[in-house]
């Protein structure tokens, strides 16, 4: 490492936190099962660094110079997406997902559903 400052430290571990994690670490490399279904993996990326130094008085050298950093990168599988005779899909490979999400992922499964009880109340009323 050259730049030997905090600053040095710190624009070092950002990097190679960078280098790590990009892109295709959270949507990844599409998996051609067939002609008609495609995967795709989906997952969840969470990070942390932390940098520091501090320079030392000396009367033998100025520049004395002390200091560390380090980070750490965990990387989980959340989901599929799962592209099949041109419909995609969500499927999700965790059951701990909090409240909130779970009543987000609800929506679209139940307006599908509303709509066919709405559709189907309507065509009663019109054969009657």
């Amino acid at each position: 490492m050259n730049n030997q400052t905090a600053a040095g430290i710190l624009s070092t571990t950002i990097e190679k936190v960078r280098q790590l994690v990009d892109v295709s670490t959270i949507v990844g490399e599409p998996v051609i099962l067939s002609d008609e279904v495609t995967v795709i993996p989906v997952s969840k990326v969470t990070y942390g660094f932390a940098s520091g130094g501090s320079d030392f008085p000396s009367k033998n050298n100025n520049q004395l110079f002390g200091g560390g950093g380090g980070a750490g990168i965990t990387i989980n599988p959340v989901a599929f997406l799962v592209l099949k005779n041109g419909e995609v899909t969500l499927k999700h490979i965790t059951s701990n997902d909090n409240a909130a999400e779970r009543i987000v992922n609800m929506v679209p499964e139940v307006i599908d559903k509303v709509n066919a009880i709405v559709t189907k109340t309507k065509s009663g009323n019109q054969a009657e």
